[in-house]
Formats: structure tokens, C-alpha cells, sequence
């Protein structure tokens, strides 16, 4: 390991610079063309979900066209025209009008005619109106008798000198358009069967009309015909218009419509089009059908509101032959009393010629759906155009979204609903709960809830040495994570140092067992730079730091440390990981470096002060034991000879006997005697000084001797590893008893001497035994040994559940803080979860199996298996009747619970993530399932309802979850940093009365924040303590402490809640919050 770093440092230094900024802006290139092709990915997956949207609302729309007309059925399924190929393509809807006017419609002159018939009214156009031009027919044929009037422009003279006008929406089809200028057309009207009620008297009081349509996007309305049931629902239930057109207005699709917001109705228009033939009516008809035209159809204006009418009119000239010649669209037009003021100011009612009786029937045809003042609409015009620009940009950003904008500082777009946050550029839309009003003015604050760290679970043990001892006041101290323990193992209390920033690694006790010296490692932060490690001293009796030495001196980490002996500890050595693994001597009162020396590249296991001589120094590890001088500010090193004895591989421990000899442990389970001796001359030549050789050789363990302890009596106890066992020795180095620790915690790291001949002894499992040769050894503190991911707390108990990579899955005591039991599973536990009558858990695996166990006897009551790869979360339903199982095959497993929780039956699979499950909740009706996905996805399942996806997302935005541990969320905006890259959460709990959430992440913090925290950037309370990425959280049943989990450095951490109140009904309110029943809404 250590050659390959030389090699790879000796690369590294004959490197070029022009090659390192090279390589640099190769891997700048990489990583941008990674994030595009990430955006790309994430605009296809949205195209081809938006286009599967649509095709799903096609069978809707025609079943509510043939419900409301149902001649129409012919119409949609005649095939419309081939190009030139031999499957047929059906006419959409919006193609409709279009589709008239192609050379490659049927060419039999009644089928023609048939089928415009059936497509006119289809689109909502009225019978009875024909639109004719000189490139033929393109409204209805006339009816009359029955029979189909076969007009042409041979036969019929066209009506001239008028002027019609045509509204065009921002998105009407452009053929039609097109078709409309380059044509000259005239209106023909019809004359009714004998049985209708509408009858007009003569040609000369017929009055042309047409229909048309305003449209800002393909909605449902617009292919249903005018009146139609449907269409009157959505235009009572939304008051919302369409926007007026831009220059380049953004693309909006029916998918979009769909998912984002709800349907929008737009409007059929029917304009009068010739104004002088309304002057011609008698003034008590002419009264009525202009007061009712101008009552009925304007919008109902609620007090306080303003109309949103946004319709742009396109006018054009009928009767001109040159094609496209078009008038500004810059007003709308008139309403009837408009135009009659405007022909007399100064008369209330104007002068209009008589003309023969026009029926309160005849009346209907006349009427606009749409009209306001000028002013009015003017108003609205200049508003939904800055409404409609921001969509705009916000469309544009969201396609030209790049790693630049990875650090933006707007996390969250500015619009209340739907709400965007993004991730690595993905955009993820969430949607405001009703009960929050005023979204832009919420603001969060901290949650007067802190955590106090009360308990640690575990002990460095597996890669640590010298890390236990006893102190005066009955406190064991010792290490896990970046947490110093003081553990009293009679009152069974714990206390905590808790200044480190990063994984403890070595620790070492003054000779007054008073003051603590303890060494970190390297971290980095959360922007990837390196910390520099650094060595605390600090009082064991008040927690607080003396000094701090060695901060930029150190390299990687410091690998061991010791006070001396002779001076009162006056001075300190240590020896960092760098590769010449750097010794120095430290004045750690003053802060200042003595001397430093370059040890070994080879690893260093130990090293400790002469007790009798401060100026000697002695340090072992990896083929040496180096006997130091210190004299005149400089170090010289003497390497230990081994002459005649085997050399070993590891020199791993040593202590100082009462005469000064010192005794190491090897690798090869020997303890040697070193002695000093008088140089050799006639080997080293004259001048040679007295060296340390071997004087004794005893054969002490089979394997490994890890550790020796020196009693106050002067006998000498050794830890083997290979054969875990425990050796007494007396002074002459005589076996006097020894001692077997039970493999299930391994083999013996550290021996601390209690009293009595009551000993502590650290194990290579994370464990630390206390007892007696007489009476055996029984834990006192355990942990896992392997990389911890599964954690689940029980519903009415303090206990919780661990499980980790080392296969153990472990019921822990939260009030006595012990080990209830532990099991050996076949494979690795990553997920767990309670069932709520608290009597068995569910564990989920890392092949695709996963296991229920009775918790009272712990034996396997099912075992299921969903798939080969790995399970990432399971989750029992609050009414204990369903089980979700999450897969990284990107599925949700649903089994339906019975007989107390011990028999299951698969009732169905949530299919629709296009990745792997992260994280589930139900919600309190234990009806629906909230999923978070690898790839930042949120999505909503119907499970009573067949496990169905709820494709609309707005239906969800006001439930009520039963838990809330999905890392996205509206709920949880706030919990996210700026620049996050969508893994630097790994999990959240909200607690049970659902005042604070807390949050794990990826820089071994542990997060408070208010619950709530819709907003970005929300303050929270930070807490230190891991020393590896935090992999989970869990609030207990009773929210009075929370449980953190380390993944690499194996700790366990139990955290009280104090400050604010545990009572739910007792929760603030933020003053733009509705209710202060906020936790419910996804």
C-alpha cells in the first residue's frame, strides 16, 4: 500500500505543469459534458412523459365529442388524408378546419360536402352558416327541404362591399389562418326546416354571423362543442382566461396543461358582423338584443376582482383580392352599444332604419360570449403579458439549464404555483398546500428544539490502539467517531469532548490522569477541501480545550501520541500518517514545535517517552523498533538489531518494565526483552556507542500479540489476536493464568487495569468487555463493526433498530442504553421498519430478499424476495395492513399484512420510477405512498386504488402523511444547500408532533430545522459528532430523542430534545401559514 503511494507520488512529482493544467481542463470538460448529457436525459424522460400524457387524453376527448354530438364518431375515426403512404393517419382535432381545404380530402362532391358538414359543426360552428370562397366551400352545406343545396360560385352571386372581422387565438392553427387571407369569401345564410323556432322573414334581415375560436393552447373545451356539459364546468370552476400572445410565445402542449396546472377554458366567440344591418331592427327589439348581448356574456366580475379577458382580434378584409392585407390587432372589438354610441355621442339611442320583427329566439345568435371595456381588457392585456414573459424565461432557463447554474443562488423559482426547485439542473415541481397563503413572504426561522448529545454506541476498536484507560474519577475515556467518551462504568453515565472535526485516531492520558491529549484525522468540507488535523488538549473534569498544536503541521492524520514522564508531561510526541511519517517533539503549554525528525515510510503503531528519561524516545510499527535520543534540539535514531531472531514482520506493541528493559509483542506472538548493551567494536568499528538488543525471547500467543499491559504490581498481562486470549505473567515473564474472550467480540485490542485485578479490555469488535479472570468478561459497551445504513425505532417503546454491512442486525435499549440482542442475518440489513403493533420488524437486504423477525425471540416468522438487486427502504402503512417494499429495480412492492404482522400476500407493484427508490412515506389514511427516486424524482401512488400513479400531482398537494422521511418534498425545500447535487442528503425524519424535521447529510452533520421549511436556505441548528457521512435518523416514538447513524465510522448517537414544547397542540404557527396543522400536506 505505502510502495504504491511512493510510486504514485513519484509520478505525481515528475509531472509537468502543463500537463496537470492540461488534465485539469479535461476533467472541467468531462464533467460539463456529464451534466448535459444529464439535462438532455432529463428533457427526454419529461418529453416522452408529457407525450404519454397527451395519448392518454385522446380516448377522453373523443368520448365527451360523442357524447355531446354523437355524429361526430364518423368524423373521428374518416381517415383524413395519406400522404402519399398506405396506412391512413385520423384528423386531430386542431387540424380540423385545415383538413378542408387539402387537395387530398375525398374528391365525391356529396362525401365532400357530408363530411365538411359533420367537421364544421364538430368545431363548434353553427349549421346553417355557409363560408364560401373562391377556392370552394369551406363551411357547412345550406340545408333546406332536407336535401343538400349543391352552391357554387356559377350559381350564386356573392354578397360584396362588407367588412367582417375574424378573431384569431395565440396559437390558431396557421393554415387556416393562411387559407382565410389569400381567399375572398362571402356568407351565405341558411334558411330552417319549418319546425324550428328561429325563422329569418327575408333576405334582407338575414344576419351573417361566425364562430370562432380564441385558443392560447389545446385544451379539453376545445374539442367539445359549445355548450356542451363539460365545457359549462370548467368555465364555472375556473375564472381564468387565456394570455395573450407574444412574439415568440413559449410552447405549451396539452401534457403541460395536464401536469402543471388545471385545465383552462377558452372561449368561442360569436361576432356580429354586419353592424348596419342591426340598425334596421325596430328599436324595442333592437334595445332588448343589445341589452341582453352586453349582460349575459360578459364574465361575472366578482367584487374587488378585475375580469381577466385576454383575446386579440385579427381583422380582415373580406372583400379585397390581395391576400394577408390585415389591420393592426391592437383593439378588441366592440360591443353593439360600442358601436351605437359611436355613430350618435350625444344621442342615448341613435337613428336605425325599421326592419320586420326579429324574435327574443332570433336574438341567441347574436350574442359574444366575450366582451368587456377597452380599458378593462387594456388592463388585463399589459398584466398577463408580464405573466406570460415570466413563463417565458422560466421556460427558457429550464432548457438551458448547465453547470454554471449549479451554484444559483435562487434555488426555487419565483412563482407561488407549481413551485421549482432544482438539482443539478433538473427541475422538480412541487405544489403549495392551500393552508399556506403568501408563499414569497414566508420566512422560516430556527426551531427552538436543540439536541443534546446523551449517548454513544460503540468504540474504535477494529484499527485503533491505546485507546482505553481509566481515569481517577471512575471514567473510562475512549473513542468513536469524532466523539471523546467519559464513561462511568458504575453510575452508567456518559460525557463527551466534542471539539473534534474529524475521526479521532489516537489518544493519550497525563501523567496527573487529570489532562487528555486526543489527535484527529484529515476531513474535508462540504466543498470538497481538505481539513487540516490537529491534536486537543483538554480537561477531563471541566470539557474544556487547553491548546491546540499541530494545526497545518500535520499531514493525513495523526497516527499516535505521548506525554512524558520525567518532566511532570511537559512535553509530547507525536507521529503523523504522512509517508515519512513525521515525528516531532511539542512544548503543547507554549504551542511551540521543538524539533521534528522524518521516522519510517513504513506505518508506525506506537510510540511513548522513557518514563525514567524524557530524552529518549521509543517507536515501533512495520519491521522496526527505533530507539530515539533527543539531545542539544535534534533527534538520532538507533534501529532495535535483532541478530540471532527471527525479525518480524509487525512490531505492534511495547511497554517499559520497572528496571527500564523494554518488552515488545510481535506478529509472530513473541515478547522480546530489550536490554542496552556495550557497542560491538570489532563489528562496528571504534567510536560505536551502546546500542538495544535482544536479551530474551518468550513465546507467548499463537498469532498476533496486540497489546501489554503493565500492572501497578508489576505483572504483565498480553492480548493475542489470532487466539483471543488473555495472559498473566509475572515479573520473571512466568505464565501465571490466562483467558479466552468469546469470538463474538473478537480479538483483544486494549487492556486498562480497574482494581483488584478487574480489567477493561477493548476488542477488534468494537467492544469493550469488563471482569475478572475468576468471574470472565462481560460487555459493557458494543457496536457494529461494519458500514450502518438500517434504522428503525419502535412505535410506543424507546428501543430502536440498527442494522449494517457487518450483517448484524441489533435491538437496542434507548433508557438503559444496552444491547437487548443482536442476530446474524445471511446478508447484509440495509432498512428496517417497526410494524405498528410493535412485535416484529421487517429488514430489507442487499439481494433483493427481505425478512420479518419476531422481536421477542428473534427467529425469521417471512422471508420474501422482490427482485436480485438491492432493497433500499421498507415501510409498514400506519393501520399495519400493507407493507411497501422500495427496490433499486426501481419498483414498489405492496404485500398486504395479516395475522398480527406475521403472514403476507403480494397485493401489487407501484411501476413508473425511472429509478431506483430512495425513500417512502404513507399517508395517514394508509391509502397513498409519497417515493423519492435516485434521479430526484416525487411521485404519488394510489395503493387502495390498485397501486396507481396519480399523474396529476396538484390532487396531492394537501394530504396528510403519516411520516415524512422522503429528502424531497415541498415541505423540505428549506433542508437543501445551495449548490446541492442531490446525494448530499441521505435521509430526514420529521418528528412525531411535527414541529421539527432533522436531517442527515453528507458532511457528517446532523440538521434541526423547523417543520415546515418550504423556503430555500431555512437556518437550522448544526450538530458534530460523526466522523463519516450520516446515513439515517429517527425521531422515538415519543419525540423525546433522536438516534443518528455514521456509515464508515460505526457510531450510533442518541440525542435529547430539549427547549421548546413536546405537545403537537402547542406547535407555532408562522403568520403566513393558514393552520397550524402543517404536517400534513405532501
Amino acid at each position: 500500500m505505502d510502495g504504491l503511494a511512493n510510486s504514485l507520488d513519484d509520478v505525481s512529482a515528475g509531472s509537468s505543469p502543463e500537463f496537470l493544467d492540461r488534465l485539469s481542463v479535461m476533467e472541467v470538460r468531462l464533467q460539463t459534458q456529464e451534466e448535459e448529457i444529464t439535462l438532455l436525459k432529463s428533457a427526454l424522460t419529461d418529453t416522452l412523459r408529457r407525450i404519454r400524457i397527451y395519448d392518454e387524453q385522446i380516448p377522453l376527448i373523443k368520448q365527451h365529442i360523442i357524447a355531446v354530438n354523437p355524429a361526430a364518431a364518423a368524423v373521428l375515426n374518416h381517415p383524413c388524408f395519406t400522404d402519399g403512404n398506405t396506412c391512413l393517419r385520423k384528423l386531430p382535432i386542431s387540424c380540423g378546419l385545415d383538413c378542408l381545404h387539402r387537395s387530398s380530402c375525398p374528391r365525391s362532391n356529396k362525401s365532400v360536402l357530408r363530411w365538411r358538414e359533420r367537421m364544421w359543426t364538430l368545431c363548434g360552428y353553427p349549421p346553417g352558416v355557409l363560408l364560401r370562397g373562391g377556392g370552394g366551400y369551406v363551411g357547412v352545406p345550406v340545408e333546406q327541404d332536407g336535401f343538400i343545396e349543391r352552391n357554387s360560385l356559377s350559381n350564386k352571386k356573392e354578397k360584396s362591399d362588407q367588412i367582417y372581422r375574424l378573431d384569431v387565438g395565440t396559437q390558431t392553427d396557421e393554415s387556416l389562418v393562411d387559407y382565410l387571407q389569400h381567399s375572398t369569401f362571402s356568407f351565405h345564410p341558411a334558411t330552417e326546416n319549418d319546425d324550428m323556432d328561429l325563422k329569418c322573414r327575408t333576405s334582407s334581415t338575414k344576419i351573417s354571423f361566425l364562430h370562432t375560436r380564441a385558443v392560447q393552447s389545446l385544451s379539453l373545451e376545445d374539442a367539445l362543442i359549445p355548450e356542451s356539459p363539460l365545457l359549462k364546468e370548467n368555465v364555472k370552476n375556473i375564472n381564468c382566461l387565456p394570455e395573450p400572445a407574444l412574439e415568440n410565445p413559449p410552447m405549451t402542449s396539452w401534457a403541460n396543461m395536464v401536469e402543471e396546472q388545471p385545465v383552462r377554458p377558452t372561449y368561442v366567440s360569436g361576432l356580429l358582423h354586419d353592424q348596419q344591418q342591426l340598425d334596421l331592427l325596430p328599436k324595442q327589439d333592437r334595445d332588448a338584443a343589445i341589452q341582453e348581448y352586453d349582460e349575459s356574456h360578459l364574465p361575472p366580475v366578482e367584487e374587488g376582482k378585475e375580469t381577466n379577458h385576454k383575446q386579440l382580434t385579427l381583422k380582415v378584409n373580406l372583400e379585397d383580392d390581395i391576400p394577408g392585407k390585415v389591420k393592426e390587432p391592437n383593439q378588441f372589438p366592440p360591443s353593439p352599444s360600442q358601436l351605437r354610441k359611436n355613430q350618435n355621442p350625444t344621442s342615448k339611442s341613435g337613428h336605425m332604419s325599421p326592419v320586420s320583427t326579429v324574435t327574443e329566439n332570433e336574438k341567441k345568435p347574436l350574442i359574444r360570449r366575450n366582451s368587456s371595456s377597452d380599458k378593462l381588457v387594456k388592463e388585463n392585456l399589459d398584466k398577463n403579458k408580464q405573466k406570460l414573459a415570466k413563463k417565458t424565461v422560466s421556460s427558457i432557463n429550464l432548457l438551458t439549464r448547465s453547470s454554471s447554474l449549479e451554484n444559483r443562488k435562487d434555488l426555487v423559482s419565483s412563482s407561488n404555483i407549481p413551485i421549482k426547485m432544482f438539482i443539478r439542473g433538473r427541475p422538480i415541481t412541487m405544489y403549495c398546500p392551500s393552508n399556506i397563503q403568501n408563499y414569497e413572504n414566508l420566512r422560516v426561522e430556527q426551531p427552538t428544539e436543540k439536541l443534546d448529545l446523551e449517548w454513544a454506541y460503540g468504540y474504535r476498536g477494529r484499527d485503533c490502539r491505546s485507546n482505553l484507560y481509566l481515569l481517577p474519577s471512575g471514567e473510562v475515556v475512549y473513542f468513536i467517531a469524532c466523539v471523546v467518551v467519559l464513561y462511568h462504568i458504575d453510575d452508567q453515565t456518559q460525557r463527551h469532548y466534542l471539539k473534534h472535526t474529524d475521526c479521532v485516531r489516537c489518544l493519550a492520558v497525563h501523567p496527573d490522569k487529570v489532562r487528555v491529549a486526543t489527535g484527529q484525522t484529515a476531513g474535508v468540507d462540504k466543498d470538497g477541501k481538505p481539513l487540516q488535523p490537529f491534536v486537543h488538549i483538554w480537561s477531563s473534569s471541566t470539557l474544556l480545550t487547553l491548546q491546540q498544536i499541530g494545526l497545518g503541521c500535520f499531514e493525513r492524520g495523526v497516527g499516535s501520541i505521548s506525554f512524558s514522564n520525567a518532566d511532570f508531561g511537559s512535553l509530547l510526541c507525536v507521529v503523523d500518517d504522512s509517508n515519512e511519517h513525521m515525528l516531532s517533539v511539542w512544548d503543547w503549554n507554549k504551542g511551540i514545535k521543538l524539533t521534528e525528525i522524518k521516522s519510517t515510510n513504513e506505518a508506525v503503531f506506537a510510540v511513548e517517552f522513557n518514563p525514567t528519561d524524557s530524552n529518549n524516545i521509543i517507536s515501533c510499527g512495520k519491521s522496526h523498533v527505533y530507539f530515539w535520543t533527543w539531545n542539544a534540539g535534534t533527534l538520532t535514531k538507533k534501529q532495535g538489531i535483532f541478530g540471532k531472531y527471527k525479525k518480524p514482520k509487525f512490531i505492534q506493541c511495547f511497554v517499559f518494565n520497572k528496571n527500564g528493559d523494554v518488552l515488545t509483542g510481535d506478529s509472530e506472538g513473541n515478547i522480546l526483552t530489550w536490554g542496552k548493551t556495550a557497542a560491538d567494536t570489532k563489528t562496528l568499528g571504534k567510536g560505536a556507542k551502546e546500542t538495544y538488543q535482544i536479551v530474551r525471547q518468550t513465546k507467548a500467543h499463537e498469532g498476533s500479540i496486540f497489546t501489554l499491559c503493565l500492572l501497578k504490581s508489576g505483572a504483565l498481562l498480553s492480548g493475542g489476536g489470532k487466539d483471543r486470549k488473555i495472559m498473566w505473567w509475572s515479573k520473571d515473564l512466568t505464565l501465571d493464568r490466562e483467558d479466552e474472550i468469546p469470538e463474538q467480540f473478537g480479538a483483544v485490542r486494549t487492556i486498562a487495569e480497574v482494581k483488584e485485578e478487574e480489567l477493561l479490555i477493548g476488542t477488534t469488535k468494537n467492544a469493550i468487555l469488563r471482569g475478572k479472570f475468576s468471574d470472565g468478561f462481560s460487555p459493557i459497551v458494543q457496536g457494529h463493526t461494519g458500514e450502518l445504513w438500517g434504522l428503525a425505532t419502535h412505535p410506543f417503546k424507546n428501543m430502536f433498530l440498527s442494522c449494517a454491512h457487518d450483517k448484524q442486525v441489533c435491538l437496542w435499549n434507548g433508557l438503559d442504553h444496552s444491547l437487548e440482542w443482536s442476530s446474524t442475518l445471511e446478508e447484509t440489513g440495509l432498512c428496517a421498519d417497526f410494524h405498528p403493533n410493535g412485535n416484529v420488524v421487517a429488514v430489507g437486504l442487499n439481494t433483493g430478499r427481505w425478512v420479518v423477525l419476531d422481536i421477542e425471540t428473534r427467529e425469521v416468522v417471512s422471508d420474501f424476495t422482490n427482485g436480485n438487486e438491492q432493497l433500499s427502504v421498507v415501510r409498514y402503512s400506519p393501520d399495519g395492513v400493507y407493507l411497501a417494499v422500495g427496490s433499486h429495480d426501481n419498483f414498489i412492492y405492496i404485500y398486504t399484512v395479516t395475522e398480527a404482522g406475521r403472514r403476507y400476500t403480494r397485493f401489487g407493484k407501484c411501476t413508473g420510477h425511472s429509478s431506483f427508490i430512495t425513500h417512502l412515506d404513507w399517508s395517514k389514511d394508509s391509502k397513498f405512498i409519497m417515493s423519492n427516486s435516485g434521479d430526484y424524482e416525487i411521485l404519488y401512488w394510489d395503493v387502495a386504488g390498485g397501486c396507481k400513479l396519480i399523474r396529476n400531482r396538484f390532487e396531492s398537494k394537501d394530504r396528510e402523511w403519516a411520516s415524512y422521511t422522503c429528502v424531497l418534498g415541498f415541505h423540505v425545500i428549506g433542508v437543501w444547500l445551495e449548490g446541492s447535487d442531490g446525494t448530499d442528503i441521505n435521509a430526514l425524519c420529521r418528528s412525531h408532533n411535527e414541529r421539527v424535521v432533522a436531517v442527515a447529510d453528507d458532511f457528517c452533520k446532523v440538521h434541526l430545522f423547523q417543520y415546515p421549511c418550504p423556503v430555500p436556505k431555512a437556518p437550522s441548528h448544526r450538530y458534530d459528532g460523526h466522523g463519516s457521512h450520516v446515513t439515517n435518523v429517527r425521531f422515538t416514538y415519543s419525540d423525546s430523542h433522536l438516534i443518528s447513524m455514521g456509515g464508515k465510522d460505526m457510531s450510533i448517537l442518541q440525542w435529547r430534545l430539549v427547549g421548546g414544547s413536546l405537545d403537537r397542540s402547542s406547535s407555532v404557527s408562522c403568520t403566513s401559514i393558514g393552520s397550524s396543522e402543517t404536517g400534513g400536506c405532501g
